[in-house]
């Protein structure tokens, strides 16, 4: 995978072929079985990498813990920020920070176990995709012990946005999605959404931009310490969706393909 990927992707500062990025909000405890578990299926095969936890202003002791288990975990870094901004900012600083030829965030509860990286990175090894996103939704997926209202709630967002941002992508909430270095970094510095609708805004902006997007069925599993409020984020991912749709009609994000 190392020579293909850096081959195929003209980067614009890589020096390894995988970059993983978790976002992190007072997860100290639950973030060390993610980071080991992911550390260990990296270490089992031929990855140059890195994991970048980028802690988002906790009040906790995540970043104390986090460069603690940097001492014992290989090429894990940490990049706290402060104050506490959202999800997007984590991930958006983490993107653009990042050293690999392809940057892959995942979330610190571990929904979706690191065996399913391969599935995730096959469509842009391949050349068929610039972005591949984990889906819930669509053939090969599988779901662990989700309770209805989270279906629910998934679902409801993605039918209030889809149409108007994002047509025919079936999950756009999954938090396991992977871009080329060159796409990361285009897509990251145009984006300006810091909440929940991180996602959408730089998937609105990738389809107009002309990338490529897979969208890859993948083992998902709940966990019960779920910070999701149903209607208090479905609000949130609404009002931000209405910004997105106008900052995409007033041209905000500069110069798009389409």
């Amino acid at each position: 995978m190392s020579n293909h990927l850096l081959a195929k992707h003209t980067p614009l500062y890589v020096d390894r072929d995988l970059s993983i990025i978790i976002p992190a909000y007072n997860e100290e405890q639950r973030i060390t079985p993610t980071l080991e578990l992911m550390s260990a299926f990296l270490s089992a095969h031929p990855y140059r990498y890195e994991i970048v936890v980028v802690d988002d202003g906790s009040k906790d002791g995540t970043v104390a813990l986090c460069r603690e288990l940097a001492e014992r975990i290989p090429h894990l870094r940490v990049i706290a920020t402060s104050p506490n901004r959202g999800k997007g900012h984590a991930v958006r600083v983490g993107m653009l920070a990042a050293r690999g030829a392809v940057r892959v965030m995942c979330d610190a509860d571990g929904s979706m176990p690191a065996t399913e990286l391969p599935k995730l990175l096959a469509p842009i090894a391949a050349g068929q995709a610039t972005i591949a996103i984990g889906s819930r939704y669509v053939e090969g997926a599988a779901q662990h012990t989700q309770p209805r209202w989270r279906r629910a709630w998934s679902r409801l967002c993605n039918k209030v946005i889809q149409a108007a941002l994002v047509p025919g992508v079936r999950d756009t909430q999954c938090g396991f999605k992977a871009f080329t270095a060159v796409a990361a970094h285009e897509l990251f510095t145009k984006a300006t959404i810091n909440g929940w609708a991180f996602d959408l805004e730089v998937l609105a902006i990738a389809k107009r931009s002309g990338h490529e997007v897979a969208e890859v069925g993948v083992l998902w599993t709940d966990d019960e310490r779920s910070k999701v409020n149903p209607l208090k984020d479905l609000w949130k991912v609404i009002k931000e969706a209405v910004t997105i749709k106008r900052n995409l009609r007033r041209g905000a994000y500069g110069a798009l393909a389409a």
